[in-house]
This record gives structure tokens, C-alpha cells and sequence, in this order.
């Protein structure tokens, strides 16, 4: 499936949920600059490595990505790149969901 310009496909989801845990979203690519996301990039490396066939796996739970997704788009300015240390502090000890 083709995916628009700007807009990157991932799938997201455990191996061990019973089936259908694992499910494809699309995403702007500018949430792979939010913190939260980039939390979950940092885990997916360690666990599949940066040379996965195919789209972006991301090793967490459905209904905790949905989570996640939902605090990125609930931010005011979500497009600004630019983050303050202490919006940082505050990411970093807010990603405690039990998958991710």
C-alpha cells in the first residue's frame, strides 16, 4: 500500500499479544523528532537492529503506541522542533507504559 509523501508506515506491536496484536499505522514523519517516539525508536533498535526488511517495526503495544500517538498530537506546536531541556525531563520519566 502506498503511502502519501510526508507520512511513513510503521507496525506496532508485541509478538507474544494473541493475534491481530500486531497492527500498521501511518504517521507524519515529523513525529519521529517528538522525544516520546524517539524513546520507541531507541527500543526497536535495540531489539530488531537498524537493518529491518520491510516497514518500521515498533516493539510495543497497540493500546500504548495509541497513547503515545494521542499525548503527540494533544501538544500544542507539535510541529516545533525545537524542545526545552525541561519538556525533555519531563518526556523521558513520562514513557513508563509496561510494553514500550
Amino acid at each position: 500500500m502506498k503511502v502519501k509523501k510526508g507520512w511513513l508506515a510503521i507496525q506496532v506491536g508485541l509478538e507474544e499479544e494473541d493475534a491481530g496484536g500486531i497492527q500498521r499505522f501511518v504517521i507524519p514523519i515529523s513525529y519521529l523528532y517528538h522525544p516520546l517516539l524517539q524513546k520507541l525508536l531507541d527500543r526497536a533498535h535495540d531489539v530488531y537492529g537498524y537493518h529491518v526488511d520491510g516497514p518500521l517495526k515498533v516493539p510495543c503495544s497497540v493500546d500504548d503506541f495509541l497513547h503515545i500517538r494521542w499525548r503527540i498530537e494533544k501538544e500544542p506546536n507539535r510541529s516545533h522542533h525545537h524542545h526545552h531541556h525541561n519538556h525533555h525531563q519531563y518526556l523521558s520519566s513520562s514513557l513508563s507504559f509496561k510494553s514500550c
